[in-house]
């Protein structure tokens, strides 16, 4: 074989090798935590940073922790502050979209156990790719007290 031709070759297997290569292997999760839980609190949030190199949608999400999990977004409606459940998040190629308080989160409804500062749960993403294919990605997320929580606590 030829040199320009097994340089080529390289580069083709590569090429196909990327276009090939799972969604999940594309995304990035980043500082991925949830909200404690107070008392009998029943609900709670996590957020998170998503990016991913080649777009995609989180489409749903799981957790043991939670009988129902969903992806919220926050919005001005007139003077009044709304969430509501979403049944995806698009996920721009190469931008971060960052989940946090008053903005998108995910919602664990119906809590099975307290959250307390310093626990971690398990959250699965569903992260739907380009051509539509669903993979499941894992995510640890830690659990703490928000600086506003912290705040309000008299740390």
């Amino acid at each position: 074989m030829n040199r320009p031709y097994t340089a080529l070759l390289i580069f083709a297997v590569a090429a196909l090798a990327m276009m090939s290569m799972p969604v999940w292997a594309q995304l990035n999760v980043k500082s991925a935590w949830v909200r404690a839980t107070v008392g009998g609190q029943k609900t709670t949030g996590a957020y998170m940073v998503l990016k991913s190199g080649t777009g995609a949608a989180l489409v749903g999400v799981e957790s043991t922790a939670a009988a129902i999990v969903e992806v919220h977004e926050m919005r001005m409606d007139g003077n009044v502050m709304r969430m509501r459940a979403i049944p995806r998040l698009e996920l721009p190629a190469g931008k971060s979209v960052e989940m946090k308080p008053g903005g998108y989160h995910v919602m664990l409804v119906d809590l099975k156990r307290p959250l307390k500062n310093g626990d971690s749960i398990l959250l699965r993403l569903k992260i739907e790719g380009q051509d539509k294919s669903v993979v499941t990605v894992e995510v640890k997320a830690d659990v703490r007290e928000s600086a506003a929580d912290m705040r309000h606590s008299g740390h």
